[in-house]
C-alpha cells in the first residue's frame, strides 16, 4: 500500500480511474491515508474468512506490518465495487467483536417445510467475540429439523470454540416454519330488508310477461272502448 497526501474527492477520484482505491489506517499510534490496488484488495477479501480477514498492512518504503481488520467501507450504488475503506489495526491477542452473517441449511429436508410451511429468518446476522483470527466468516444455522409452528434459537446452535455470541440466545430467534398463508373467500352480500321482494317481484313480472299474462295487480290493456248498451 502506498501512503496518500493528496485528500478530497478530485484526489480519490483520480485515485479510482488509476485501479486503486483511498482508505484510511487507524493505528494504535497514529491514523495514516492510504491507496491500495483494487485487484489486491479484492483478492484479500474473498479469501476463506471473507471481510473478516486480517489483512497484514505494510505502507510503502516502510517494513513494519499492521495486523489490520475492515472497519468500514463504501460501495458503489449501482456496480457494487468497493470505493473507500477504513481499516483498524488489531492485536492478535486481543479479542474484537464483530457482526457476521447467517446462513440456514437444510431448509428442503425440514418435516414442516415438506408439510408445506413457509420458511422465516427473523435473524440475519449476529454479533460474536473471538480474536482477530478467529471471527468466523459467516454462521451456520441447521433448520432440518424443525416442525410446522417450530422455532430455532441462538440457544440451539451449538458453541464453536473460540467464538462467543453476544446476543441473548433465548430471545434471539433464528428461523421459523409457519403455515402458509390462505386469502380468505370474500363473503356474500346480504340483502337489505325488502330488496328480497322487490328483486323476487321483478323476476314474477318478467316470466308472465313472457308467457302473455298479465301479472297481478296490472289492469289488461283493451284494443278498443267498450260497447254501450
Amino acid at each position: 500500500m502506498k501512503e496518500r497526501t493528496g485528500l478530497g474527492t478530485p484526489e480519490s477520484k483520480r485515485l479510482r480511474k488509476q485501479g486503486f482505491i483511498p482508505g484510511v489506517l487507524y493505528g494504535r499510534s497514529a491514523t495514516k491515508s492510504f491507496a491500495v490496488g483494487e485487484r489486491e484488495l479484492r483478492a484479500a477479501l474473498t479469501g476463506p474468512s471473507g471481510l473478516h480477514a486480517v489483512l497484514d498492512v505494510v505502507l510503502e518504503g516502510q517494513s513494519t506490518a499492521h495486523p489490520s481488520i475492515l472497519k468500514e467501507y463504501q460501495r458503489h450504488p449501482i456496480r457494487g465495487h468497493l470505493q473507500h475503506i477504513d481499516l483498524q489495526e488489531v492485536r492478535l491477542d486481543v479479542p474484537i467483536q464483530a457482526t457476521v452473517n447467517v446462513h440456514l441449511l437444510g431448509a428442503e429436508e425440514a418435516p414442516g417445510i415438506k408439510e408445506g410451511g413457509v420458511l422465516g429468518q427473523p435473524t440475519t446476522t449476529l454479533n460474536v467475540e473471538a480474536l482477530p483470527l478467529e471471527v468466523p466468516e459467516s454462521i451456520e444455522a441447521d433448520v432440518s429439523g424443525l416442525e410446522m409452528n417450530g422455532a430455532l434459537r441462538l440457544e440451539d446452535i451449538p458453541a464453536r470454540e473460540g467464538v462467543t455470541f453476544l446476543d441473548d440466545p433465548h430471545e434471539t430467534v433464528i428461523a421459523t416454519v409457519s403455515p402458509p398463508i390462505v386469502e380468505a373467500e370474500p363473503e356474500p352480500e346480504e340483502l337489505e330488508e325488502g330488496e328480497e321482494g322487490a328483486v323476487a317481484e321483478g323476476e314474477e313480472g318478467a316470466e308472465a310477461a313472457a308467457e302473455g299474462e298479465t301479472p297481478e295487480g296490472e289492469a289488461a290493456e283493451s284494443g278498443g272502448d267498450e260497447p254501450e248498451e
